[in-house]
């Protein structure tokens, strides 16, 4: 058996968590929730025969939990996360995990302290493909890599997703850090900081163009500095209605884009032929969490992600600084997790 009990259920994934939890059938559970919003929470609960635990203190020091998935709004994962890393079990926190570098160098203190199991609610770098885009930059492939894009959105303002109360946080910025930027674009930003290294600076333009949701951006485009020298280019909508997104590399002997038909690489020397995989996906969100209660996470690897995991609050806390100062951001550098 494997006992995950749930820290808040504000994100909109959290249905999909738990379905993960109670239909794959491997001994995996859910088995209690708190939540702030005991409406929600009990609701939440009574779906998956899980209870609903009004005290978090008691919830943490329950003997039949395993690990814990936090799911709450983003900018109250930080205040979180200081309680939960101490018991030592391992945790998964959605995404954004912080939303400011000061959050993240505490979150890297305390895991350095307690040793605590912890990743994050990633999914586009974990696929075969994506491992195999990572294979492919250490081959050197590519030659030198010079930019980098990632576009990630959909048409949420349109759609008017976040009309449900339970969901009307992500356009309220006190909670959800941001908006369409810090949804969207950190995964955009997690991905290339992933793939390709540290970054410096930042300079962004975010903006709103639906006016669904006026008190936060809809939209944004961010330019990443590099410290290896590569320029990245984050895209980030709750306005996209059409087009491709995805991942997009130049470099000075080939290229790798998207396509309706998937990835492919080309070059002027060599024939545009479609992405092969050939690397192993890595499990995400809930198999995740599971594999790592399970012991079944290489350390390394996942202290590795944990660290552009990091870096990513830093990442877009510049981001969202450049947009209102008109001016390149520097990035804040954070203590090391061990």
């Amino acid at each position: 058996m494997t006992r995950i009990a749930f820290i808040s259920t504000a994100h909109i994934h959290t249905r999909s968590f738990i379905e993960n939890l109670v239909k794959t059938g491997d001994g995996r559970s859910c088995v209690a929730i708190w939540d702030d919003v005991a409406d929600r929470g009990k609701r939440y609960a009574a779906g998956c025969g899980a209870r609903f635990e009004q005290d978090l203190a008691t919830l943490l020091a329950a003997k039949d939990v395993d690990g814990f998935a936090i799911c709450a709004e983003n900018t109250r994962h930080g205040a979180l996360l200081e309680q939960v890393l101490p018991v030592g079990k391992p945790v998964f926190c959605e995404k954004p995990m912080v939303t400011t570098a000061a959050e993240a160098a505490s979150v890297a203190r305390l895991v350095a302290k307690h040793h605590t199991p912890l990743v994050c609610g990633w999914f586009h770098h974990s696929s075969a493909e994506m491992r195999t885009v990572v294979r492919l930059i250490d081959s050197g492939i590519f030659g030198t890599i010079t930019r980098a894009r990632y576009r990630n959105a959909h048409h949420a303002a349109y759609g008017r997703w976040f009309d449900n109360p339970d969901l009307a946080w992500f356009a309220d910025p006190k909670l959800g850090g941001g908006g369409a930027m810090m949804d969207m674009g950190a995964h955009a930003v997690h991905i290339l900081r992933d793939l390709l290294g540290r970054v410096d600076s930042v300079q962004a333009v975010l903006g709103n163009h639906a006016g669904t949701y006026p008190q936060t951006d809809d939209w944004g485009i961010a330019t990443l500095r590099f410290a290896s020298g590569v320029v990245g280019t984050v895209e980030a909508a709750w306005t996209q209605t059409g087009g491709i997104g995805g991942l997009e590399i130049v470099g000075s002997k080939a290229s790798l884009w998207n396509t309706p038909e998937g990835y492919v690489i080309g070059g002027p020397d060599r024939k545009t032929e479609k992405l092969i995989s050939s690397a192993t996906g890595r499990p995400d969100r809930m198999d995740r969490l599971i594999a790592l209660v399970r012991g079944q996470l290489d350390p390394t690897e996942v202290a590795a992600d944990l660290a552009a995991t990091l870096d990513e609050a830093a990442i877009m806390e510049a981001v969202y600084t450049a947009n209102r100062t008109g001016a390149w951001a520097q990035v804040a550098r954070l203590p090391a997790l061990a």
